[in-house]
């Protein structure tokens, strides 16, 4: 059985789309984990919804001495203090989201249809919490969804149309999983790179919509 790539590996990827000076929202799971890798030699400030803009790397277990209750991103992440670091209250920040000054949002999902619509916040019959995943959809420059290509049972998160309540509709810009690049554009799902070993075969085979092949295929780099 081929390996997909697990949660780390889908997270380096998508830090490759973070530009020097960029200001990065990150979401919860997958998305958090941008934070924590990082290349040194690139500098992305950071930002979080329930109040801070330019916080250092994400503390790890083993540096627990350092935790502060009070310093945690919105993924519940502690993390550094860095030079610059500016605490604000929610109004400020959300202000920040809404006047389109995040550059890149990298959001979680349980479905992404071909249009680029976003569902990421509640499964029909099961409590969910809306948080500030809309305002980012649509209020950050660009949108990337990492998340696993399929659901547990083996069904498709790439849908033609969600099938669960929508955070928002034609938000989505680009789609990493574990097994593939994924640009959303108005002609439809452009695969661009696969994870090693697979196949665009293999990745149609578990993606509801149709895919449209860059001429310019590769295998994912890292």
């Amino acid at each position: 059985m081929k390996q997909r790539l697990d949660e780390a590996t889908i997270a380096l990827r998508v830090t490759k789309e973070f530009w020097d000076g960029a200001v990065v929202n990150l979401g919860f799971g997958i998305p958090g984990l941008c934070a924590l890798l990082m290349p040194e030699e690139r500098r992305v400030i950071f930002h979080s919804e329930n109040g801070i803009l330019g916080f250092g790397p994400v503390l790890t277990d083993e540096q627990q001495d350092q935790w502060d209750i009070h310093l945690i991103n919105a993924s519940g992440q502690y993390v550094s203090w860095q030079p610059g670091m500016s605490l604000f209250d929610h109004a400020v920040s959300f202000g920040m989201i809404r006047g389109g000054h995040i550059d890149i949002t990298v959001l979680g999902a349980l479905q992404v249809s071909e249009k680029g619509d976003l569902a990421n916040w509640s499964i029909p019959g099961r409590l969910g919490g809306m948080g500030g995943a809309m305002d980012l959809a649509v209020g950050a420059k660009k949108v990337i969804v990492a998340m696993e290509h399929t659901t547990k049972k083996g069904e498709p998160k790439i849908v033609k149309k969600c099938a669960y309540p929508l955070t928002a509709k034609n938000c989505v810009s680009m789609i990493v999983t574990d097994m593939a690049v994924i640009e959303v554009t108005t002609q439809g799902l452009l695969l661009k790179e696969v994870a090693p070993g697979f196949t665009p075969e293999e990745i149609q085979a578990v993606t509801a919509p149709i895919l449209h092949i860059d001429e310019e295929l590769k295998e994912m780099e890292l």
